[in-house]
């Protein structure tokens, strides 16, 4: 398995509120992990959402009892999302903070996504690359009702509006995905501040072209070319490679 990741702060904003993590190595009973969040709240707080998000997964997934791996991934979930409602409340600079956050594992060559927000996960091999991920926002739902086209969707004036987030009320519902995987494939787990810069044809030719070493690199970089207007976080993973980065 080869797996690469890294955040930008972008051209435009002066503070990175995403915040990503990745093992390729057991993680808990979880035989890997590969996290991506995208804070959102004035000040800090969206920064300060997005790694204690994080940070606290991490820790329930170390110490969780024995259980079934997506159960555990649930659970997870719903435990940093009580946390951040918590602090929320007790800490007036942080009302309103949240975050998205997808989280995958592979486990014999089944992927295991969960999700909330609007970060992607992207399934890629030669020919076509597909959103395993739906859109937790508003124009996502106006997408998936017939309202608009993706392309519409990119340049909407409500599409920084998410309709599900970590933080945004005290039950979470959290949308589960399983991908058979195949030789060849590669994912791609995202922010919006790639998905919204980057057309996902050319996602694609970068992904297909690029050797995966460079994937990230590329990527962040075309974002940035094309305006950067947000914090841009990727992690590329290539299953079938026995090399790690």
């Amino acid at each position: 398995m080869k797996v690469f990741g890294k955040t930008d702060i972008g051209v435009v904003r002066k503070m990175n509120q995403d915040f990503l993590y990745y093992s390729e190595k057991p993680v808990g009973q979880l035989p890997n992990l590969f996290i991506v969040a995208d804070g959102m709240g004035g000040h800090r707080a969206g920064d300060y959402a997005s790694r204690m998000s994080v940070e606290n997964f991490i820790d329930y997934v170390m110490k969780a009892p024995p259980d079934l791996p997506i159960r555990i991934v649930d659970n997870g979930i719903r435990y940093v999302n009580q946390l951040v409602m918590e602090k929320a409340e007790k800490h007036p600079e942080l009302n309103g903070m949240g975050t998205t956050l997808v989280v995958a594992f592979i486990d014999e060559d089944i992927l295991y996504v969960a999700n909330v927000g609007d970060s992607r996960l992207y399934l890629v091999d030669s020919d076509e690359i597909n959103q395993v991920t739906e859109d937790h926002s508003y124009v996502g739902a106006m997408v998936r009702a017939g309202e608009l086209t993706w392309a519409e969707a990119k340049h909407h004036p409500d599409k920084n509006i998410i309709t599900r987030a970590i933080g945004a009320s005290w039950e979470v519902r959290v949308d589960f995905f399983e991908v058979d995987l195949e030789p060849g494939d590669k994912i791609l787990i995202c922010s919006d501040g790639l998905s919204n810069m980057v057309d996902d044809s050319d996602m694609l030719d970068i992904m297909s072209h690029t050797p995966t070493t460079e994937i990230v690199d590329a990527l962040i970089d075309e974002a940035k070319k094309n305006g950067g207007l947000d914090n841009i976080t990727a992690v590329v993973i290539d299953p079938f490679d026995e090399e790690v980065d």
